[in-house]
């Protein structure tokens, strides 16, 4: 599944409308606490290293970009941006509560 629009609201938010016509809604903050890049888990263990008592409160994505068809790379208003999500982990962790 890949996303057919993505975007990023002034809440804070990112949207994605996904090819089925599904829409997911993702708070900035829990976005980058689940960042998975090495400069957040470590690569050796898989244990995450990013303390979330760190990361801002008001975090936002500043950008989103398309990774090939796999996956979407964040850039986060605290600087943050190596992380790459991918599109089926996203769809996996859709707040909404429905299936997925």
């Amino acid at each position: 599944m890949k996303p057919a629009r993505i975007e990023i609201f002034p809440s804070g938010e990112l949207g994605i409308v996904w090819e089925d016509g599904h829409e997911s809604f993702y708070p900035g903050k829990d976005l980058r606490c689940q960042c998975r890049c090495a400069l957040c888990v470590d690569e050796a263990t898989g244990r995450k290293i990013l303390d979330d008592a760190r990361v801002p409160g008001d975090v936002r994505p500043a950008r989103a970009d398309p990774v090939g068809n796999y996956g979407i790379n964040i850039a986060f208003s605290d600087g943050h941006s190596t992380g790459i999500y991918a599109n089926r982990w996203l769809r996996e962790h859709c707040p909404c509560g429905g299936p997925h």
